[in-house]
């Protein structure tokens, strides 16, 4: 169905705990899903083995520097999969590159801090160099609010400032502790906490997305 790329030029913005819990979240919908893991320090591969949950049975490594294998292997995952998910490195590398000439849609998490903003704009204009080699309207891009504390300033007013950026912005992901507590177990927050807030979110970005690239 769709071959989903999630990228940032930080680490620690929430890239790796949005791609494996929108794969919790699309598989709770019934629907297939593969999660190519081309960060070189491989987090959604060792949150994986953490446990027995889905992503044991979902996330597959790609080497660093593969850039090659990472397209051919997403386009083939395509074929046997509803959901292609890619968690790529931080900075602005060659995979996530690749990944974005690839994907249909590339979702850019930003955290409330100042410098987060400031890195977002060099990831942005590596996925609009992307389309413009594409010549298409592929992928499409959006801003995802993350690791967002909503009770500070900074967390309510984030979703304002990445629409100044001028891309779409998608359901925010808050900074909770279920999180981090389901990765502890290995397990997505779909199965580790099915009725909380944290996966209410995670339900409203999953279905953005699933609404997205259906169009």
């Amino acid at each position: 169905m769709a071959i989903i790329a999630v990228a940032g030029r930080k680490g620690g913005i929430g890239k790796s705990t949005i791609a494996g819990n929108l794969a919790g979240e699309f598989a709770a919908m019934g629907h297939s899903v593969l999660l190519l893991d081309a960060d070189p320090q491989h987090s959604l591969a060792d949150w994986a083995d953490l446990g027995e949950g889905l992503l044991s049975r979902c996330v597959e490594k790609v080497k660093s520097g593969s850039v090659e294998t990472l397209r051919a292997r997403a386009r083939t995952a395509e074929q046997a999969a509803d959901f292609v998910l890619i968690d790529t490195p931080p900075g602005i590398s060659e995979a996530a590159y690749q990944a974005a000439l690839v994907a249909d849609l590339v979702l850019l998490p930003c955290g409330p801090s100042p410098l987060d903003l400031l890195a977002l704009k060099g990831v942005l204009n590596l996925a609009l160099k992307a389309r413009a080699e594409r010549r298409s309207k592929r992928p499409r891009i959006r801003l995802v609010p993350s690791r967002v504390l909503m009770h500070t300033n900074l967390g309510r007013s984030l979703s304002s400032s990445l629409e100044e950026v001028g891309k779409k912005v998608l359901p925010p992901i808050g900074q909770r502790v279920v999180v981090a507590e389901a990765v502890a177990r290995g397990l997505t927050v779909a199965e580790y906490a099915p009725n909380s807030l944290s996966r209410e979110e995670f339900q409203k970005l999953a279905k953005a997305v699933q609404k997205l690239v259906a169009r």
